[in-house]
């Protein structure tokens, strides 16, 4: 649908009495079945989705407001508007309505807003219209009382209404206040008082466009002047005309949008400061107030943006008008997306940001303040439109910079993104308000998920390559100037929370920029850096900085790994620990989190750097068991660093645990089946014919060794409480024990170890020469009947753990099974 006579928008009215505009689209009336009755139809002019549906009830009030506005309410507390383009397409609407309520067309509003008692629409009915009382000084009390009277019933408020708006009324009470004042007859004041606050109760457009009128707004505000609550009379009219003054940034030449702002300022001053401060019960009452408001300020952003001349003029003069800019930008926020997105685009075409960039290098704090919230306005709604500026900007500065060979020019350091990040650093607020404010900025801009990628280029690659090349040593300066010895030089609570500041912004790029920032880290050794911080007395940013190394470490980067191993980097975290004593804070904690987490992702290369170097200074840490638990996996590494035959012996286990096919698995199970016990030798266990193909000496002699070396390790360590893994995978709770009692065959532990589901790690809890007590929660056991009682081996997840879930089946059926030994 193209007619513009249709085109309206839909708002509704929210909690907070402000309207929220639901989008634009074309309006129509018609019968809809569903709802059984004639309704009012809007459908967006974007997509032609429904925006509105709603059935015109016979009892529902519709009130007709500034010619182009439809106003009523669906629902207690839900009010909705219809604003119009044009005012031909509202009043057909509004024709429309009236025809399926049977009201005449001239009239603003159709129904009573609230029901009423039987009694009172009696009384009411009785009287066919409301006689005011002629407009004059004696009788300016009975007009108070008849307005006063008439507000609690809204039958009594529309017929006063339309007897105030029939009579020119209002006009005429106004002429009385101008004698009251040169006779100083107080009272008579007073009485207007009550009178024009009453109307304003009243809540109707059409009287609000009678007292705002330029003629009549001053007298008004003069009327509320003489509060009788007040002692003294207020001066507002004194404030509106000789302090408060119109200045015209840009000379204004469309009479109407003078008209237009000055009437919206008196307005807003009206219900600001001079009208008192409404109750409960009179809140609702001023609702049309608010409308009035809001849709006065939607028409001056509108006329604004359609006057070339006017914005061109106004860039041109942009470094001295960038408040009524910061202005201009906070009324658009009341547009609807479209219209906005027009908006920002306009200033965008107009020159905005290498504006914005010329005012943000002025020392006028005010005027950067301004600029830099024009700005958010700017990063909010486009970032990458920002991108795009900034990156044109350093490669017309680079083409600059090659052309002139006999100076040295650093245009870097005047973009526009440098000076955003030299003024979160400069930030003068003790609270560094403004500084938080630009960080977000920051990250929004360097997000990943907000960037483009198209079939020709990719927004990310190129504005992070551009971003670690031009800016990153801007963001990171303060850092490396306040970590060049062994503790912060400057220890200020202020410059903590600067550097907490970009810790934070660092601790995003490793979360999400990958390589850019793993070299950029690597290259210029950042996280020796950050971690002098742990050194700071102000816990806040030494935690900031251990989440930073806890963030690095959490990507499981070898390349990270090597890094951190080869500079020793665990020394400021270990000494930060030792520091920190038996207290049990948020440093402990996090401290012991990181170490639990190389633990239980068995991070081999950072185990072992640990322990080889820590180990003396944490083996005394016992109430928890992090610290053991790493020694653990060290040993177990160890042993099969030693045992390069059990290794491959465990290699070959599972290369016939996953590798056989399905007719050998078959024969083996058979043969497991019809093997008759009495030709077991005593003490020896099936083994399948596959595994029997190996050499039993070579296998046998490491888990001797290694056996011999278990048993001395125990007298030393009685039982290792294996803690929960803290990914979420499940590690049985066991103790390692050995009792005198229970002698198990050397050959039978050799047989046990080539038991499908069996890892066979020499030092893993589930590895042969670790007989305990099996827990129930173990998710793969096979148990194993001895002289000496009921042995237990615990099958744990092997590091294979990415083989594939067809493979995991073919182990299940022999795990199931039991091996039996001849007694």
């Amino acid at each position: 649908m193209t007619d513009t006579r249709r085109r309206v928008k839909v708002y509704t009215l929210n909690e907070d009495r402000q309207w929220d505009d639901r989008g634009t689209g074309h309006v129509s009336s018609g019968y809809v079945e569903r709802l059984k009755g004639m309704s009012l139809l809007v459908r967006a002019e974007s997509d032609g989705s429904l925006l509105l549906e709603s059935k015109i009830n016979p009892n529902t009030a519709y009130q007709k407001q500034q010619d182009t506005l439809i106003v009523w309410s669906e629902a207690e507390n839900y009010d909705l508007a219809l604003s119009f383009q044009e005012k031909a397409g509202c009043d057909e609407i509004w024709e429309k309505i009236c025809q399926v309520q049977g009201k005449d067309p001239s009239v603003d509003i159709t129904q009573d807003l609230v029901d009423e008692s039987e009694e009172e629409r009696f009384d009411d009915m009785s009287s066919p219209g409301l006689e005011l009382p002629s407009c004059e000084l004696s009788r300016l009390e009975e007009i108070a009382e008849l307005v006063a009277s008439s507000l609690p019933s809204p039958l009594r408020r529309e017929k006063l209404a339309l007897a105030l708006e029939n009579e020119g009324y209002i006009k005429k009470l106004l002429e009385l206040f101008h004698v009251c004042e040169d006779l100083e007859n107080i009272e008579g004041l007073h009485h207007l008082y009550e009178i024009i606050k009453g109307i304003f109760l009243l809540n109707r457009t059409a009287l609000f466009e009678v007292m705002f009128s330029e003629e009549c707004i001053m007298d008004v505000i003069g009327c509320l002047e003489y509060d009788p609550a007040l002692s003294q009379p207020r001066k507002h009219r004194e404030f509106l005309t000789k302090t408060a003054k119109f200045k015209e940034v840009i000379p204004i030449s469309d009479p109407e949008l003078k008209q237009k702002i000055h009437q919206t300022y008196r307005v807003q001053y009206i219900q600001d400061m001079v009208l008192p401060t409404p109750s409960v019960f009179e809140e609702n009452m001023l609702s049309t107030l608010h409308s009035f408001i809001f849709f006065n300020k939607v028409e001056i952003v509108g006329m604004l943006q359609e006057d070339e001349k006017f914005l061109t003029d106004l860039f041109a003069q942009l470094t001295d008008e960038v408040n009524f800019l910061k202005e201009f930008c906070a009324f658009s926020q009341t547009l609807q997306p479209q219209n906005r997105d027009a908006f920002f685009k306009t200033l965008s075409n107009m020159g905005i940001l290498p504006a914005l960039e010329v005012i943000l290098g002025m020392d006028d704090t005010q005027v950067r303040s301004a600029a830099t919230d024009i700005f958010s306005y700017l990063v909010e709604y486009n970032p990458s439109m920002v991108r795009e500026f900034v990156m044109q900007e350093a490669q017309q500065n680079d083409d600059v910079s090659k052309k002139l060979t006999e100076q040295k020019i650093t245009s870097k350091d005047i973009l526009l993104i440098n000076l955003i990040i030299e003024h979160m650093i400069c930030d003068t607020d003790p609270e560094l308000g403004g500084a938080v404010q630009l960080m977000g900025l920051l990250r929004t801009l360097v997000d990943p998920e907000n960037m483009l990628a198209t079939a020709n280029k990719t927004e990310k690659t190129e504005f992070l390559g551009f971003f670690y090349k031009h800016c990153m040593h801007v963001l990171t300066a303060p850092l490396l100037a306040n970590t060049t010895e062994d503790k912060p030089s400057k220890d200020d609570f202020q410059t903590a929370q600067l550097l907490a500041l970009v810790l934070e912004l660092l601790t995003f790029c490793v979360e999400h920029h990958t390589y850019h920032i793993k070299n950029y880290i690597i290259n210029k050794d950042i996280l020796r850096r950050v971690l002098v911080l742990m050194a700071s007395k102000h816990a806040f940013l030494a935690l900031c900085a251990l989440r930073f190394k806890r963030k690095i470490i959490g990507l499981k980067d070898e390349f990270y790994n090597r890094y951190i191993m080869k500079s020793f980097l665990f020394e400021p975290v270990v000494k930060a620990f030792l520091n920190n004593g038996s207290r049990y804070n948020l440093m402990n904690s996090a401290i012991i989190e990181m170490f639990e987490f190389i633990r239980v992702e068995d991070i081999k290369s950072l185990t072992a750097h640990v322990i080889e170097n820590y180990w003396k200074a944490l083996e005394d840490v016992d109430y928890v068991q992090t610290f053991k638990g790493l020694k653990l996996r060290f040993e177990q590494q160890r042993e099969r660093q030693d045992n390069p035959k059990l290794d491959s012996m465990r290699s070959i286990l599972r290369n016939h645990r996953y590798r056989r096919d399905a007719r050998t698995l078959e024969d083996e199970e058979e043969m497991w089946f019809n093997t008759d016990e009495d030709d077991m030798e005593d003490g020896e266990a099936v083994v399948s014919p596959s595994d029997k193909t190996k050499n039993d000496d070579d296998i046998m002699d490491p888990i001797s060794k290694f056996m011999e070396r278990k048993k001395l390790k125990e007298s030393e360590e009685k039982e290792v409480l294996l803690k929960t893994n803290l990914s979420g995978r499940q590690s049985p709770s066991f103790k390692l024990s050995l009792s005198s009692g229970t002698k198990t065959n050397l050959t039978s532990q050799a047989s046990a170890t080539n038991l499908p589901g069996s890892p066979g790690s020499p030092g893993s809890p589930g590895s042969p020469g670790s007989p305990g007590s099996v827990p129930k929660n173990t998710s793969q056991t096979a148990a194993i009947t001895t002289k000496g009682g009921l042995v237990g081996l615990v099958d744990y997840p092997d590091d294979d753990e990415d083989d594939d879930e067809d493979e995991d089946k073919e182990d299940t059926l022999p795990l199931a099974k039991k091996a039996k030994f001849d007694s």
